[in-house]
């Protein structure tokens, strides 16, 4: 019985060697005894205060003690030295840093873990100029401005007509004297609002011996192609060193003002040019200078005037010549020409007539008619206004008085042999063509040797204008004035 208890026992504690021989050898072998890995978590401090554009610091430890590595999860935004924790803004947004541990022989990787900084920014924004460039004429510089937000500048020209500037690179291109101002402008995106506009003066420099344009000479100003325009031309002008840029012409009475690249330059009234008178100046890059002197409107027409002479046809009495026109004052000057006899030359009317042609070279009278709007004006073969005769009244020659017969009648010896032409201007616009009303204030008297019947010279009148037609029936018919 014993024997066998023995026994057990000793298979018992055979056993219990062997199991700790089994665990013996597990536990020994080349690579030494087995490592259990410790774990651990980190942990960031209060989160910093980012600023846009600024730095921060973040702080985080393990619980391990082991150093920890920053990374920016957000690199657009912001980036982070990994192990000091700095944080540098690049822009507005979210700021995500990230931190992490590996771990090493006794603690396990430590799980990642981040912090949240929201960039602080002011959403308005302002532009700032540089240094001022400096400027010469006709040259070019360079602005530059920065905004507060980063965002791109876009410049401007607020004197079109001194300056222009390359919207994106600011390159200013001067065009004359003055000063030139440039505008910057930042409209803002989904962070900021639009910046107020900056604006810079750059004043132009001019070069020495540079000035403005010399007073105009020789202007002279003539009626256009109707009543409501003028041609204002220029003799000579001095540029004053730099290429003129045009001409400005204003009137007198003001009210009427017209600009031209160069001379001459077509002047536009609202109705009529009459009774203007006109000054122009010239302009270069420096600037304006001195205007010209008025100048009135001085124009030059031809005139054809015919009386029907219904005795003498085809031939009929004409008048041919040229006035010269005051269209500032209404005055009318220089008015001549030829007078035909139509008693005189073969069966061919006029303009291939074999007629008598009187010189009619003396514009002694000038008379205003307020009610048919124009003048009446007449010129004479002699220098003197006798013409008819005064032994019933008159005053020697007005139309229509005494009795048709020469100066100094019955006293043959006395006949000067005078002759004249009387013709319409109208002071608005010479050009327009008569009313009847004025037709029947024309007139002319023939004294000269072709022109007489006897003691009677040659007229033509109308009753309507003078109370009685011409000695041969000859009566006005039409006057045409066109411009030269």
């Amino acid at each position: 019985m014993q024997s066998t208890n023995s026994l057990f026992r000793k298979l018992a504690f055979g056993l219990v060697l062997a199991i700790f021989s089994a665990g013996s050898l597990a536990g020994c072998g080349n690579d030494g005894p087995a490592v259990v890995a410790n774990p651990q978590t980190i942990s960031f401090g209060a989160p910093p205060s980012l600023l846009l554009g600024g730095t921060a610091t973040v702080t985080a430890s393990a619980s391990s003690g082991l150093a920890v590595r920053y990374s920016s999860s957000t690199p657009t935004v912001c980036s982070v030295d990994g192990a000091t924790g700095v944080v540098t803004d690049m822009a507005p947004g979210t700021c995500i840093i990230a931190a992490d541990q590996t771990g090493n022989t006794l603690f396990a990787p430590a799980p990642q873990v981040t912090q949240i900084l929201p960039v602080l920014f002011d959403p308005n924004q302002t532009v700032t100029f540089g240094a001022l460039p400096t400027l010469s004429l006709f040259g070019t510089a360079t602005v530059s401005a920065k905004a507060g937000s980063g965002l791109a500048v876009r410049f401007s020209s607020m004197t079109p007509t001194v300056c222009t500037v390359d919207g994106a690179t600011g390159l200013v291109t001067d065009l004359t004297a003055g000063s030139c101002r440039i505008a910057a402008d930042q409209g803002g995106d989904a962070n900021f609002n639009p910046a107020p506009q900056a604006i810079e003066s750059i004043s132009v420099s001019v070069p020495p011996g540079i000035t403005v344009p010399g007073m105009p000479t020789g202007v002279t100003a003539t009626a256009g192609s109707s009543s409501r325009s003028v041609i204002v031309t220029v003799g000579s002008i001095t540029s004053g060193g730099t290429p003129l840029l045009g001409y400005t012409v204003t009137s007198s009475p003001v009210g009427i003002t017209a600009t031209g690249g160069s001379s001459p330059i077509i002047v536009t009234c609202p109705s009529s040019c009459a009774g203007y008178a006109f000054s122009v100046s010239a302009a270069n890059g420096v600037g304006s200078g001195a205007p010209s002197s008025w100048t009135d409107v001085i124009s030059t027409y031809n005139v054809v005037e015919t009386f029907y002479e219904p005795d003498t046809q085809p031939n009929n009495s004409i008048f041919v010549g040229s006035f010269i026109f005051n269209a500032t004052t209404g005055a009318v000057s220089n008015l001549h020409g030829s007078l035909s006899e139509s008693m005189t030359g073969g069966a061919n009317g006029y303009p291939t007539d074999t007629m008598t042609w009187l010189p009619l070279n003396n514009q002694l009278s000038a008379l205003y008619y307020p009610t048919l709007g124009g003048m009446l004006v007449t010129t004479f073969m002699l220098p003197t206004t006798n013409t008819l005769s005064t032994a019933g009244g008159g005053n020697g020659w007005a139309p229509g008085s005494g009795f048709s017969h020469y100066y100094g009648y019955p006293t043959t010896a006395s006949n000067p042999g005078n002759a004249y032409a009387m013709i319409f201007v109208n002071t608005a616009n010479p050009t327009e063509a008569l009313t009847q009303a004025q037709i029947d204030k024309l007139a002319y008297v023939d004294c000269a040797p072709g022109g007489m019947m006897g003691g009677t010279c040659m007229t033509g009148t109308t009753v309507a204008g003078y109370g009685r037609i011409g000695s041969m029936s000859g009566y006005p018919l039409s006057q045409l004035i066109t411009k030269q």
